[in-house]
């Protein structure tokens, strides 16, 4: 495996990782991230990465396509298997048509043909990374979210989506079976632990729990 790294203004975390069988693509495009400042590591074979880096960590894969033994759509499905949703760049020097739909259908990136235009590459490696970093922001949100709902009570969590729903305190009472002024009560409980200052931002994280 051969790697590289340096400290930037981009998001540090994330790696390029470059996988091909071909040694002196390897040393090219780990020459040329080094040039333009992403961190980058390459492996050989899709066995070799997947047996090192961890696949849940923020990046993203550039990969030929057509590999002695197992190909670069093997390496996509197994990644698919884990469950890992690290962006896949396919490269290769042959326009398979073929494979280039059903790696897009199964979630590659892009695909790039061999000899590649270096912007192009590097387009579609700035873009893989910046998807990445919205998901991962996004989940983390979601996640968040989710912790402060769980602190709420069965009850509370009954008014918190009658509310969001639109239904007024009157008719959340209705519903439960339960006083206005013990909804109003627990409206403002929920909005205490959910951290929100106003009905529209607590419809705002309610739709994003449901989007989990």
């Amino acid at each position: 495996m051969e790697s590289l790294e340096m400290e930037t203004d981009r998001v540090v975390e994330s790696v390029v990782y470059v996988i091909d069988d071909d040694k002196h693509m390897r040393e090219a495009l780990l020459d040329l991230f080094l040039v333009t400042h992403w961190q980058a590591s390459a492996y050989s074979s899709g066995s070799e990465f997947l047996a090192t880096v961890d696949t849940t960590g923020p990046g993203c894969i550039v990969i030929d396509l057509r590999m002695p033994g197992e190909t670069g759509l093997d390496v996509q499905s197994r990644l698919a298997s884990t469950g890992s949703r690290m962006p896949v760049i396919f490269l290769t020097a042959h326009a398979d048509v073929a494979a280039s739909v059903r790696a897009m259908k199964a979630g590659a990136c892009d695909f790039l043909t061999k000899p590649f235009v270096t912007h192009d590459l590097l387009a579609a490696v700035g873009n893989a990374i910046r998807l990445d970093g919205e998901r991962r922001k996004l989940e983390a949100e979601r996640d968040h979210i989710g912790a402060l709902a769980d602190t709420l009570t069965p009850r509370e969590q009954q008014v918190m989506f009658g509310v969001v729903s639109g239904l007024m305190n009157k008719q959340v009472a209705y519903e439960l079976g339960i006083s206005e002024m013990t909804v109003k009560l627990h409206r403002m409980s929920v909005m205490r632990k959910m951290q929100t200052r106003s009905l529209a931002d607590l419809v705002r994280k309610v739709e994003k729990l449901r989007k989990n």
